[in-house]
């Protein structure tokens, strides 16, 4: 499974989100896919006061602040279905 991480460059909040996902790789078996929105002007437009943003199987499924609690329901319905 992969989890795609909207972020950018210098974003504390972005670094947070990518430590919680680094954390609950211990528990899941994924990969993390850091995207810059900076690099690409539509999710530029789409993310710019979103991220950063948690993306599982096409899902949004947190944004701004992540919390662990949130992305952990996620991964085990996931991994459930």
């Amino acid at each position: 499974m992969i989890i795609n991480l909207y972020s950018k460059t210098n974003c504390p909040l972005c670094d947070k989100a990518k430590q919680v996902l680094q954390e609950l790789q211990k528990e899941f078996s994924f990969q993390i896919n850091e995207i810059d929105i900076y690099q690409d002007d539509v999710l530029l437009e789409k993310y710019q006061l979103m991220i950063p943003v948690v993306e599982i199987d096409g899902e949004e499924v947190a944004f701004g602040i992540v919390q662990k609690d949130v992305i952990r329901k996620r991964l085990l319905e996931v991994g459930n279905s």
